[in-house]
């Protein structure tokens, strides 16, 4: 019996499962579909807006919100309140170790290239689950406006997301119930939402200038046939309309004589004002002076200073502007059109100056925070079939990918990639003097290899024999058109190389390609559980090796009372890695490292002094 679908909301026979448009931003998120007239169209459920701010809160029995009851948290429990993840996904503590005083909450630098992870309380979360808590609301929020399952969707990303935080990104995704179709990139999306890019016969020169609360954008995107290729982007992540808040904040400090430090440390204070200035400036959209009170604090400022202290701010994404143009080696002259995404944008001053940078009018007449959600409802339309006009490519149906440590599945060709296609990683080994490498190749949806489906495995042999961490192992996957996929192996510094050849889709049916992706949704939470729980202990088990060989290597530079206490927390350690929590894991490596990084600090110190001598050391 053929099942049919009805959307409760509208009343009609759906054809297709609805897929959704997703647009997973740092400040706010929001969720789109294809409305029964075609048309694109954002969800505001049960009148709790469109924007879903892309904020976590946890309460001290455990609760979890997130949106609009979670960012009245930011001033009432900041600590306890997540912010800004999207900064976060699939970056490294040495990543974002500069803007570390951004957060109010934990960020934990375990002084190694691993992805973050945010400390709340006693637990320890990664950017992926919070991203996923945050789709997870937008999920519930579509089901419950359109009275009907959501279990599809395409997200988008910033142009220059790395495949790290593009695959950080789908498996937020998966863990919030939603099988990804597609990742898009955000300024191809908002060109849809204007329908440039629609039809295959025109050809265009784009730049999409995206301005939104904590980050800043601009891309050049070449639109041929039907094929958007970004030419160029350019930005600064830490730029946005915040910086416009904070300069209205610093400007109050000034003028009321305060002392910005004990601002700061009053996290409640600091977010008031941040929240009054962000105020102060939407009003500017229709009148010229703001005239307010925090206490005893004046929060006075006219649209003539605000503008004054943002021009810098705005002066350096022109200039980003003016280095995207040089890189894709285009003159502003030839773009076509200007593309304005972000709420930021709606800052007269800001609209000006792109205007008068590219010497035309800018596209507006789209709501700037809506643009991208709209764009990826069009593709996601575009990839359930419902529109003839466009070529849909072939694209590759299950994840690609090499076995790491722990037995975990590191994705390099995610599914529903278009073929052909080459993407690639950099490894490297994990013990002193390993001279080989088995490189073990898996398809499939899970976090665990013993999930998935062994395609191939060779060593890649005669590896230089060195410290671990300094071989360089480029792995590269090539997936031609008639589906032959070639891995190649080399290690950089040596030359060393290896490649096989293997046929990813033999003998696999459309079942069982299904299955795997049902399993792959089912099992989201278990997976990400298990692979948390995996690294955890990798990290752990490393974290030893590392402190013992410190330990000696340098016994000089420790105190016998510093070892002792450097060997309980050692012991600590190996105590929670038997016992398989992860929380308990990260907290015993969080405290063995805050507790052994003065000896690295005085050991450092000492090198410098001994080598301003002119004394070499071993």
């Amino acid at each position: 019996m053929a099942k049919v679908s009805i959307n409760l909301a509208t009343g009609s026979i759906q054809k297709e499962e609805l897929i959704v448009g997703i647009d997973l931003g740092t400040t706010n998120s929001l969720v789109a579909f294809i409305n029964p007239d075609k048309n694109p169209q954002v969800i505001n459920d049960t009148g709790k807006g469109v924007l879903v701010p892309s904020v976590v809160h946890f309460g001290p029995a455990g609760e979890i919100s997130v949106g609009n009851e979670a960012k009245e948290y930011l001033i009432t429990d900041p600590q306890n309140t997540v912010f800004s993840v999207k900064r976060l996904l699939g970056r490294s503590y040495h990543d974002i170790e500069n803007y570390k005083d951004f957060f109010s909450y934990k960020v934990i630098d375990d002084d190694s290239e691993s992805l973050v992870k945010i400390k709340v309380g006693d637990k320890f979360y990664t950017p992926i689950e919070l991203s996923g808590l945050i789709l997870k609301e937008l999920k519930a929020r579509a089901e419950h406006a359109l009275k009907t399952p959501v279990n599809r969707a395409v997200i988008t990303v910033p142009a220059y997301f790395n495949d790290s935080q593009r695959q950080a990104t789908r498996d937020a995704g998966k863990l919030a119930g939603l099988d990804v179709l597609r990742i898009v990139n955000e300024p191809t999306a908002a060109s849809l939402a204007y329908g440039i890019g629609l039809n295959p016969e025109e050809t265009r020169t784009v730049a999409v200038y995206d301005l939104g609360g904590g980050t800043f954008d601009v891309s050049i995107l070449q639109i041929q046939n039907g094929i958007f290729e970004v030419l160029a982007t350019n930005g600064d992540t830490f730029l946005g309309g915040d910086d416009f808040d904070s300069a209205i904040v610093d400007y109050w400090i000034e003028k009321n004589q305060l002392d910005k430090a004990e601002v700061i440390a009053d996290n409640k204070l600091a977010q008031q004002l941040r929240l009054k200035a962000e105020e102060a400036k939407k009003a500017f959209a229709h009148q010229s002076l703001v005239n307010d009170k925090i206490g005893d604090i004046w929060c006075t400022i006219d649209r003539t200073t605000f503008e004054q202290l943002i021009l810098p701010k705005v002066q350096q994404t022109i200039t980003c502007c003016q280095n995207a143009l040089k890189d894709a080696k285009v003159d502003k002259t030839q773009i076509d059109e200007v593309i304005m995404v972000g709420g930021s944008t709606r800052t007269a001053l800001v609209k000006k100056m792109v205007a008068e940078f590219f010497g035309r009018p800018v596209h507006d007449e789209v709501n700037p925070d809506e643009v991208v959600a709209l764009g990826a409802a069009i593709q996601a339309d575009v990839l359930a079939g419902n529109r003839s006009d466009i070529l849909l490519l072939d694209v590759t149906p299950l994840s690609l990918g090499i076995e790491t440590m722990g037995g975990l599945m590191d994705v390099i060709i995610p599914r529903n990639s278009k073929v052909p296609t080459k993407a690639g990683r950099q490894y490297t080994t994990s013990i002193d003097g390993q001279v080989n490498m088995k490189i073990a190749v898996y398809q499939g949806e899970r976090d665990l290899i013993k999930e998935n489906r062994k395609l191939a495995e060779f060593d890649l042999k005669g590896i230089p024999s060195m410290p671990a961490g300094f071989p360089k192992v480029d792995i590269n996957f090539l997936l031609n058109a008639d589906g032959i996929l070639k891995i190649q192996a080399i290690e950089l510094r040596s030359g060393v190389k290896q490649e096989v050849e293997v046929k990813p889709t033999y003998g696999i049916t459309d079942n069982q390609v299904e299955q795997m992706l049902l399993d792959s949704i089912t099992h989201a939470k278990d997976d990400v559980s298990q692979r948390m729980l995996i690294e955890a202990r990798v990290e752990g088990e490393s974290m030893i090796r590392t402190v013992e060989t410190f330990l000696q290597k340098n016994a000089g530079f420790v105190e016998k009372d510093e070892a002792t206490k450097t060997n309980e927390y050692i012991q600590s350690l190996q105590s929670a890695l038997s016992a398989g929590d992860k929380d308990a894991i990260h907290k015993a490596i969080d405290e063995l490292n805050e507790f052994t990084r003065p000896f690295a600090e005085r050991l450092m110190d000492h090198a410098i002094n001994t080598a301003m001598k002119g004394k070499s050391i071993e």
